[in-house]
């Protein structure tokens, strides 16, 4: 079994120890109630305490990895970090959905822009869960391109790889770029800016955006990446993504064994509880409501 925390362990310790503290204050209540009323206040107890365990526990996203004599870590991508920078005014997903079959063990980050840069899939090994969202991600029509820039991932790019940097030490970064380098929009000459050895590998896709593409703009960003520029204008198979010799053992693409997520098995157990819990509360509100009436009468 693995775990892939979707927060930090500082943070998730800090968050799990609040829990606990404040679960321990309302078993003083339960412990207050007596006869029958504690046993029923109790087993309540237990219940709501079950749940935020169980929440606690799918935001550590364990998984069963399947493995056997031909599959492993090493071709799977294991250990290393994807970032999808992808221009929402171009049809991509064909691509994108090659990544996610090549890399099924690495974990993944999308950063869209064209309207305006966003993380909108953080770094995550839930592949599964990605591809119906990289599905349903179909281009948009081209903005202003007065307002358009190649370069508008830059920042958040930045950010995420200091972040992967710090959070998986020792794991390998593959930036992927798909876009149609904002044809039409001003010479403003933006390019993004990365910490020094912190891509070690990728591509730049050229894509058009309602039949436009500026290759130039596409170059340059490729060559601010450290990674080739690949004209995706015929489509085809996705060529295998160009690495640094330290990396290309980790990521060369391989078949692995599958990651099967629990995390929603746990949310739906707590979910189950908490329906009870909700529908406990909600008949004694009415019984409460009922007998005040009757007093009052």
């Amino acid at each position: 079994m693995t775990f892939e925390p979707i927060i930090p362990f500082a943070i998730f310790a800090v968050v799990a120890v609040a829990l606990v503290a404040a679960r321990l204050v309302t078993l003083r209540q339960a412990l207050a109630a007596t006869g029958a009323h504690r046993r029923r206040a109790l087993a309540r107890w237990a219940a709501m305490t079950l749940v935020v365990t169980l929440l606690l526990l799918a935001c550590t996203r364990p998984a069963f990895t399947a493995t056997d004599d031909d599959t492993g870590d090493r071709g799977s991508g294991a250990n290393t970090n994807v970032f999808v920078l992808l221009d929402r005014t171009v049809d991509a997903r064909s691509d994108i959905d090659a990544l996610l079959e090549r890399y099924p063990q690495a974990r993944f980050a999308v950063i869209t822009f064209a309207p305006g840069p966003a993380l909108t899939w953080p770094l995550s090994q839930d592949v599964w869960s990605l591809a119906p969202a990289i599905d349903a991600m179909v281009p948009l029509p081209p903005g202003d391109p007065d307002r358009s820039d190649a370069a508008a991932p830059g920042n958040i790019l930045r950010y995420q790889l200091i972040q992967a940097t710090q959070q998986y030490p020792g794991s390998q970064n593959l930036v992927v770029y798909a876009g149609a380098g904002a044809p039409g929009a001003p010479d403003t000459r933006s390019s993004i800016d990365v910490p020094a050895d912190s891509v070690s590998g990728g591509a730049v896709l050229g894509h058009p955006a309602d039949g436009a593409i500026d290759e130039a703009t596409l170059r340059r960003i490729a060559d601010d990446l450290g990674v080739p520029y690949l004209d995706r204008r015929a489509g085809g198979d996705l060529p295998a993504l160009e690495t640094s010799p330290d990396a290309a053992e980790a990521t060369e693409p391989v078949a692995a064994g599958a990651r099967t997520e629990l995390y929603w098995l746990l949310c739906l157990i707590a979910a189950i509880l908490l329906l009870g819990e909700i529908w406990l509360s909600v008949r004694e509100l009415r019984q409460s409501r009922v007998a005040r009436r009757d007093v009052l009468s």
